[in-house]
């Protein structure tokens, strides 16, 4: 798994490539925590290039989003989900809670 930062003026972009499991979570959620103990909420995730992700994985995204979110601070929005990682959060029922763009560009523009 590879994971590139980008910080713009009013949120953050984190591209996710390969795949998101359970040796590889802990790097996400250290990487999505480096960035909200900055006092930065507002994150859209590029899934473009991801392949899998895990359910610890799926854990790491609640958890960053019940940060981010708490006492209205910020959000969480997908962007760019493969065909079979939207199924992915189809089935577990994140669809509804997550807000999910077919491209980045569209996501940072409803930030």
């Amino acid at each position: 798994m590879e994971i590139n930062s980008t910080r713009f003026k009013h949120c953050d972009v984190v591209k996710v490539t390969g795949r998101v499991d359970s040796s590889t979570a802990p790097q996400l959620a250290e990487e999505l925590a480096k960035i909200t103990g900055e006092g930065r909420y507002k994150i859209v995730l590029d899934f473009t290039q991801l392949d899998f992700i895990s359910s610890a994985g799926l854990r790491v995204l609640i958890s960053t989003l019940k940060n981010c979110k708490r006492y209205n601070r910020g959000d969480v929005l997908l962007a760019g989900l493969p065909a079979n990682i939207l199924s992915v959060f189809d089935l577990a029922g994140f669809t509804s809670i997550f807000k999910i763009h077919t491209d980045v560009l569209s996501a940072v523009g409803s930030i």
